[in-house]
């Protein structure tokens, strides 16, 4: 069977121009992979048209919005979600057009293709107590116990988005002053995150138990499952809402009833602009790009907003009260003025 170019174009924009000429990260990539899976089954599914009789030339704007609308009425996406699958579609026609100009108008027909506004939530996240009381749950008599403590304590004291958690091996850890660990996130950035004493200790007991501080198993992962491949998303959420639901049933107003891996990290970035950190170390400690994104966190702080406004407070009010207040005849008082 003949390829098709549907079919070779997509390989080497997969394999070869993503991660060999925009140096994108191997989650990236995935990423994306994982949307032209999704759009080879619709239209197999709904358009009737198989994966080796798919041609570039099958694919219009009123398929791939035929695509986006199914993806949110049928596997329930989300529009943030839908967002970043045509932000991948848009990426491949864009390297396309260079490659195979011969359908220019339809490629840019299709990169016309609108983002959906997406209305921005309130993000959750635990106030101090909250953390403590999460961290009091995982069962330290037992070895997994033990683990999830390492692991909860370390999504939180880092701030770690869930993927950089995952990636983690026991040699980005510095065990000696300055205590330090070093994380790769977005677009392979990396960035190093002081570590407090206390930390230090949960992290060096948890590397002797697991047998992570031999010179063989320093590129293991840092936490893994009982076949000790490193955990998946899921399995790391699972193991925040196991903990979660126990801390909730001891005290449901520290608990939020949605929380995610990304509460932990939206929680260590509240607390410590609440301690008074700057800005710009928070963002380095996140690992944004920009410090406009770290600002979130300050407009969503109604405590600090308070703060500052009573700082900034002048008590203009008169000390007397107003005599008016006992006269029936307000009208008449107002008049008089």
């Amino acid at each position: 069977m003949k390829p098709t170019d549907f079919s070779k174009y997509l390989t080497d924009y997969l394999t070869r121009y993503l991660y060999h000429e925009r140096g994108y990260s191997s989650n990236t990539i995935i990423a994306y992979r994982d949307t032209f899976v999704l759009f080879i089954n619709f239209m197999h599914q709904v358009r009737n048209i198989k994966a080796e009789k798919l041609f570039i030339k099958s694919i219009t704007k009123a398929s791939v919005v035929e695509f986006l609308d199914w993806l949110q009425s049928e596997r329930k996406c989300s529009d943030t979600t839908r967002n970043l699958r045509l932000a991948a579609l848009h990426s491949f026609f864009k390297y396309v057009q260079y490659q195979y100009p011969d359908n220019l108008y339809g490629y840019q027909d299709i990169m016309s293709i609108k983002v959906k506004k997406v209305r921005k939530k309130a993000f959750n996240y635990l106030t101090v107590d909250g953390i403590k009381l999460l961290l009091e749950q995982p069962d330290v008599t037992k070895k997994r116990g033990r683990r999830d403590l390492a692991l909860l304590s370390l999504m939180y004291d880092t701030g770690a988005r869930v993927q950089e958690l995952i990636d983690l091996t026991s040699s980005a850890i510095h065990l000696d002053k300055p205590y330090t660990i070093q994380i790769t996130g977005k677009g392979n950035k990396t960035r190093i995150v002081p570590l407090l004493e206390e930390q230090v200790k949960i992290l060096r007991n948890y590397l002797i138990e697991f047998d992570l501080l031999k010179l063989q198993t320093r590129s293991y992962p840092l936490f893994f499952n009982s076949r000790h491949e490193k955990l998946t998303r899921a399995g790391v959420t699972h193991i925040l809402l196991k903990h979660a639901e126990k801390a909730r049933k001891m005290d449901p107003k520290l608990i939020p009833e949605k929380l995610s891996c990304h509460s932990l990290r939206s929680s260590k970035a509240m607390h410590l602009l609440q301690a008074g950190v700057n800005l710009v170390y928070i963002r380095d400690i996140l690992g944004h790009v920009s410090v406009q994104t770290t600002e979130i966190y300050a407009r969503a702080d109604s405590k600090l907003k308070r703060e500052a406004i009573e700082k900034a407070y002048v008590d203009v009010a008169p000390k007397e009260e107003p005599f008016w207040e006992n006269n029936e005849n307000l009208l008449g008082w107002l008049k008089s003025l």
